[in-house]
């Protein structure tokens, strides 16, 4: 039986430019359901979203059809365009160039879901720089600093 079988599960972290802090726990519902929907209909599954007022993150179980830039900047074009043109934003809304994707493996699903679901307790102790620096260190990915954020 031919075909393609996969499992492929990536956390996506990307932020607000500047980090600014614009998500509003007001609308951030619907965001989240607006993502899960591009998500849901470019063939992935959404697995768990959430964040705070300057950055999202979102666990998803890739499909092997799709790029996962592709999705990323799908997701960040077509979110940004809802935030600025239901005027969700009291500012002009924009995404921060890039994104953090880190891979893990069916075993660590449960834990990366209750870490998804828990970002408001989470940033109550750390920054998004913190935790973000705390990644790229886990993950052992070189960079330099200077260049994670803008």
């Amino acid at each position: 039986m031919p075909g393609t079988f996969s499992q492929i599960y990536i956390q996506v972290v990307f932020a607000v430019k500047g980090r600014r802090r614009l998500i509003s726990p007001e609308w951030e519902s619907e965001l989240f359901k607006y993502i899960t929907g591009i998500v849901t209909n470019k063939g992935h599954k959404l697995l768990a979203i959430n964040g705070v007022e300057d950055h999202v993150h979102m666990l998803v179980g890739l499909s092997p059809s799709c790029r996962l830039s592709d999705l990323v900047r799908e997701i960040k074009k077509s979110s940004n365009a809802f935030i600025n043109e239901n005027r969700l934003s009291k500012m002009k809304f924009e995404w921060q160039e890039g994104y953090g994707a880190f891979s893990y493996s069916q075993s660590a699903i449960s834990n990366v879901i209750a870490y998804i679901q828990n970002q408001k307790e989470h940033h109550a102790k750390l920054s998004f720089k913190e935790e973000y620096k705390n990644f790229m260190t886990k993950f052992e990915i070189d960079h330099e600093d200077k260049y994670l954020f803008d």
